[in-house]
């Protein structure tokens, strides 16, 4: 058992270190969004969870949001503005959430991350 966690590891290393930004931002935004949306699935028992998950959303558009206005992004001045307009709504969507929290109102959060990711990952 052992030596199949070690080589799991390994292997989640390696491609860790393997994948391009563009794979671990999408990583990334599908990994916040699968926790946003367990939240919605089990209110009941994991709204507890909501603060953590939002403040992680928010952490990484963020991060999205610093590598975006690096004078050295190579990204089209038009793309850059519609992820700057799409993060301010995200920071103003959470913000709503925290202030009036409901399964229903993490849609739209779980939406724009996983079709950004898909983006991302050329689908």
């Amino acid at each position: 058992m052992q030596n199949a966690f070690n080589a799991y590891a390994a292997a989640a290393k390696s491609a860790q270190t393997t994948a391009t930004p563009r794979e671990l931002e999408a990583s990334l935004l599908i990994k916040a969004a699968t926790r946003l949306q367990s939240i919605a699935d089990d209110w009941d028992g994991r709204a507890r969870e909501l603060d953590g998950a939002l403040g992680y959303n928010r952490k990484l558009w963020t991060l999205l949001v610093s590598a975006v206005i690096k004078e050295d992004n190579p990204l089209p001045v038009d793309i850059k503005r519609n992820i700057l307009g799409l993060a301010n709504f995200i920071f103003n969507q959470t913000f709503r959430i925290a202030a009036n929290p409901g399964p229903q109102s993490l849609a739209v959060l779980v939406s724009i991350n996983r079709d950004l990711a898909a983006g991302l990952r050329g689908r």
